[in-house]
């Protein structure tokens, strides 16, 4: 990004403006929207932590559809336990609950279709070409390379966590993006902003009301399909915005293993297939995966 568009990232003030929860719940609640539930406050330490707790301490709390957002997120949570924060004003962050009615074996895939409706989303509304890293990081291009990311930054990602109730199984969709936030607010170099990525229309409540059709749109077609994702067509989608196929990356598998290889494909249950230097196809279910920098 040149540095017209940093200084113009660094001036937006829409992008930080509060929520309008009321106008927000007009468009995003049943019967003109999707959601059976929509809730707004100004500040929690993790959408999704208050959420399971509420399933847990009641399980009709947060029915199908609903969805909880925050203000500002004080202490959210990613994959293998680690924090995701952001200043006050900057992201949008959100949980939406799904009560699966599909076969359990199909659940692998909810975190790479979340991310498949959020890059949606986000690359209709601003005009940024959001890209999803498997399983879970929404990511956009950046002018040089870096240990572990390539020429790739994250700006939001995704955390789905499943909640056993006895009427059956919740799942718990966290999404967090970041939207408005400078170069000097981020946690590492490895992050960026839609605001830093050139983003056009920042402001958090259109984002919302996208995030939320197109993940419902998404979603929709996924149970239609009884959980089928190849079948639906959603895998093929989810292939063309994942910038990790056709990478060499190094996963970090449990155990302290390690892998390192060609990313080749997507398997028909959302793992990653990933082709060592002696031809040999692994399929990888759980891991961290890295893009193994190309040039130095």
């Amino acid at each position: 990004m040149d540095e017209h568009r940093h200084d113009e990232a660094r001036d937006r003030s829409d992008a930080r403006e509060p929520l309008d929860a009321q106008a927000s719940a007009a468009r995003l609640l049943a019967p003109a929207g999707p959601l059976t539930r929509f809730e707004v406050v100004p500040r929690t330490g993790s959408t999704n932590s208050d959420v399971v707790a509420a399933l847990r301490a009641d399980p009709t709390a947060w029915p199908d559809r609903s969805l909880l957002v925050a203000e500002h997120q004080a202490d959210g949570r990613g994959r293998s336990g680690r924090t995701w924060q952001t200043p006050p004003g900057t992201a949008l962050t959100c949980t939406y609950v799904l009560r699966p009615d599909v076969d359990p074996d199909a659940l692998g895939w909810l975190p790479l279709l979340a991310g498949l409706a959020a890059a949606t989303a986000l690359r209709s509304c601003t005009g940024v070409a959001v890209r999803l890293k498997w399983p879970n990081d929404l990511m956009v291009a950046a002018p040089d390379e870096l240990d572990d990311w390539g020429a790739w930054r994250k700006v939001g990602g995704v955390l789905t966590e499943l909640v056993p109730l006895g009427e059956g199984p919740a799942v718990v969709i966290g999404i967090g993006v970041n939207v408005a936030q400078r170069s000097d607010e981020l946690p590492v170099p490895s992050a960026s902003s839609l605001a830093l990525a050139g983003g056009d229309d920042l402001r958090r409540d259109r984002l919302l009301v996208a995030l939320v059709a197109e993940l419902d749109a998404v979603l929709a077609t996924w149970r239609a399909a009884r959980g089928d994702a190849v079948g639906s067509g959603l895998a093929e989608r989810v292939a063309a915005v994942c910038v990790t196929l056709g990478t060499v990356v190094r996963v970090e598998l449990p155990g302290d293993r390690r892998l390192v290889g060609v990313a080749t494909a997507l398997g028909p249950d959302g793992s990653l297939t990933v082709r060592d230097e002696r031809g040999v196809d692994h399929r990888v279910l759980a891991g961290d995966v890295r893009h193994v920098r190309t040039s130095r």
